[in-house]
C-alpha cells in the first residue's frame, strides 16, 4: 500500500539533512539523493528572471555530497546538462577523484526546455519516472527540491520516496503575513505593518490606517504575499502624496490612485493581489548606514535546528528590492544577533512541522554605534545565498564557527566571498562554457586552495544566449573577496572581447 506524503517523511533520517561532517563528506554515509532542482514559482515573478530556466543549474553544488564514496546522487533537469558543466563543478571538490564522483552522479533530463515548472515535466513522464525510482534503493534515498510544493509532494508519493522539505500545507509561515506572525512570536523585531487585504480599496484603507498611526513615515513598501527576491515588492512614497490635514476618504482616495499607478515588478499584480493577498509595511530609512543582511539556517529530521550562514544581501533593480548578490558574512557588530535571531525562528519553524532550508531577511540601520535589526521575511526555500554557501564549503572543507558566525578554512583561516547570480553584459553574449573555462584557466581566476582565494561559476548555461552567468569570488578578508570579484569582471569582459576580435572575418573581407 503507497504511503502518504507525511507517512514517507517519517523515514527521514537526521544524518540525511547534514551537507558536511560523518554525513555529509564523512565515510559513515550511505545513501541516494534525488536533486530536484525545479523553481516552480509564480510564472508571472519567474518570467522576470532572465535565462530562468537554467537556473536548475544553481544546485550542482549539492554534488559536495558525491564526496563521501557511499553517495549516490540523481540529478535531474529540463535538459540535458552539457558534461563541461557538470565537470566543472566536480573538480572542485577536495579528496575525492573527479571520475569516482562521476561514477555515482546520474543525470536525467525531461528534455523539455518550456517555461512549465521541471516537477511537473517530470509527473507528466512516468517512464521517465520509472527509469529514476530503479536508480534509488529504497529505504535510502531521498528527495531535495529548490522549493516544495504541491507538485513535489505529488512526485515525493508518485516514486514512494520522502522528500527532505516543509509540507506545502505549511507554506502560510513562508509568506510576508505568515512571516510577520513568526516574528511576533518569537519576539524578533519587525517593522509596523498592515494585515492581508484582496484588492486595492482595502489595500489602500490599510495603508492609510499605517500612515495615520505614524504620520511622520516617509513611505512603506507593498509586498505580496507569497512574492520572492523582491519582485513583489513596490514603494509608495507619502510624502508627494500629501496625506496631513486631509479628510479620511480624501487620503484612502490619493492612495488608491498612487496604488494604482504603483511600478510593481510583478506583471497583472493586481489580480494577484486578488488572489494572494498584499499587505503593506513601514519603509525603514534613517540613521547613518543602512543595509540588507539575512540569516540562513536548516531544520533536520527530529526537529534540530542549525544556523548555516549570514549574508549582506546586495539589492538592485527599479525599486531597489530585487536580489543581485551577496557578501559572507554578514558584518561583524550584528552578526551574532542575526544567528540569535534565526535561531529562534527556526525553532518556531520547527515546532510547526517544517523542515530543511529556511531563511530570514532583515533590514539594518546604524545609529551612532548601534544597529537596529528589523525582520522583513521568512522564505521556507532555497535562495539565492543557498549554492554560494554550498560552493564554499565544497571546495574548503571548512566549516562554521557557531560562536562567531565566520568560516574558518581547516588551518583556521576565516573566508569571505562576494557573490552574484546576474553578471550581465551584452559582451558576454555569445561566449560558451568552454571560452569562459578557457579565460579562467589564462587570467589564472579559478579558485588556488593554496592560495585561499578566486572565483568558482554557475549559470553557465546562461551565458551565450544572455550574455549572463553566476560567481562566487573567495578571499580571506571582505577587501579581498571584492578585489576578486572586479578582477574577475574585468578579466571575462577583456577575453570576450578579445575573443570576439579574434573571429573568423566577414564574408568579403
Amino acid at each position: 500500500m503507497a504511503l502518504s506524503f507525511r507517512e514517507l517523511q517519517q523515514g527521514l533520517q537526521a544524518p540525511w539533512g547534514r551537507e558536511h561532517g560523518d554525513a555529509g563528506g564523512g565515510a559513515g554515509a550511505d545513501f541516494d539523493l534525488l536533486m530536484l532542482p525545479s523553481l516552480t514559482m509564480d510564472p508571472s515573478q519567474l518570467a522576470l528572471v532572465t535565462g530562468a530556466h537554467h537556473y536548475e543549474e544553481r544546485q550542482l553544488f549539492s554534488l559536495m555530497r558525491l564526496r563521501n564514496p557511499g553517495v549516490q546522487v540523481v540529478y535531474v533537469t529540463s535538459k540535458l546538462l552539457p558534461e563541461l558543466v557538470v565537470d566543472a563543478v566536480l573538480e572542485l571538490m577536495p579528496g575525492v577523484p573527479t571520475s569516482h564522483a562521476r561514477r555515482r552522479l546520474h543525470l536525467f533530463d525531461t528534455d523539455d526546455g518550456s517555461a512549465r515548472p521541471l516537477t511537473q515535466k517530470l509527473l507528466e513522464r512516468p517512464a521517465l519516472l520509472g527509469r529514476i525510482r530503479e536508480r534509488l534503493r529504497p529505504g535510502r534515498s531521498f528527495i531535495i527540491c529548490y522549493v516544495v510544493t504541491e507538485l513535489e509532494k505529488t512526485l515525493s508519493e508518485r516514486l514512494q520516496v520522502p522528500l527532505l522539505g516543509t509540507d506545502p500545507a505549511l507554506g502560510y509561515w513562508g509568506t510576508k503575513a505568515g512571516s510577520r506572525e513568526l516574528f511576533a512570536r518569537c519576539g524578533v523585531p519587525h517593522p509596523p505593518g498592515t494585515g492581508l487585504a484582496h484588492g486595492l480599496d482595502d489595500l489602500a484603507e490599510a495603508v492609510a490606517d499605517l500612515w495615520e498611526r505614524d504620520p511622520g513615515l516617509g513611505g512603506c513598501v507593498i509586498k505580496l504575499n507569497e512574492g520572492f527576491s523582491g519582485e513583489g515588492n513596490a514603494r509608495v512614497d507619502f510624502i508627494p502624496l500629501g496625506l496631513a490635514g486631509l479628510a479620511r476618504s480624501e487620503r484612502v482616495g490619493r492612495i488608491r490612485r498612487a496604488l494604482e499607478a504603483l511600478p510593481m515588478p510583478a506583471a497583472g499584480w493586481t489580480e494577484l493581489v486578488a488572489s494572494q493577498g498584499a499587505l503593506a509595511e513601514a519603509w525603514l530609512e534613517g540613521g547613518d548606514a543602512l543595509r540588507s543582511p539575512s540569516v540562513q539556517g536548516t531544520i533536520h529530521p527530529g526537529g534540530m535546528v542549525e544556523v548555516l550562514s549570514t549574508h549582506e544581501q546586495i539589492l538592485g533593480g527599479a525599486g531597489g528590492q530585487t536580489y543581485l548578490g551577496c557578501c559572507f558574512p554578514a558584518a561583524e557588530p550584528y552578526r551574532v544577533a542575526l544567528m540569535e535571531h534565526g535561531l529562534a525562528v527556526g525553532r518556531a519553524l520547527a515546532a510547526e512541522g517544517a523542515l530543511e532550508r529556511f531563511g530570514v531577511d532583515f533590514i539594518a540601520r546604524r545609529f551612532g554605534e548601534r544597529w537596529d535589526l528589523q525582520a522583513i521575511e521568512v522564505n521556507l526555500r532555497q535562495g539565492g545565498t543557498t549554492h554560494p554557501f554550498m560552493a564554499l564549503r565544497a571546495i574548503t572543507a571548512g566549516s562554521l564557527d557557531p560562536a562567531t558566525g565566520c568560516f574558518l578554512s581547516p588551518t583556521g583561516q576565516p573566508l569571505h566571498y562576494r557573490a552574484t547570480d546576474n553578471l550581465s553584459d551584452p559582451r558576454l553574449r555569445g561566449l560558451m562554457p568552454l571560452d569562459l573555462i578557457d579565460i579562467v584557466a589564462e587570467a589564472g581566476l579559478h579558485y588556488d586552495p593554496a592560495r585561499l582565494q578566486g572565483s568558482v561559476f554557475h549559470l553557465l548555461g546562461c551565458l551565450s544566449e544572455f550574455g549572463k552567468l553566476g560567481m562566487t569570488c573567495i578571499g580571506r578578508d571582505p577587501e579581498q573577496a571584492s578585489a576578486v570579484y572586479r578582477s574577475t569582471v574585468a578579466e571575462l569582459l577583456a577575453g570576450a572581447c578579445a575573443r570576439r576580435g579574434a573571429g573568423l572575418p566577414e564574408a568579403g573581407g
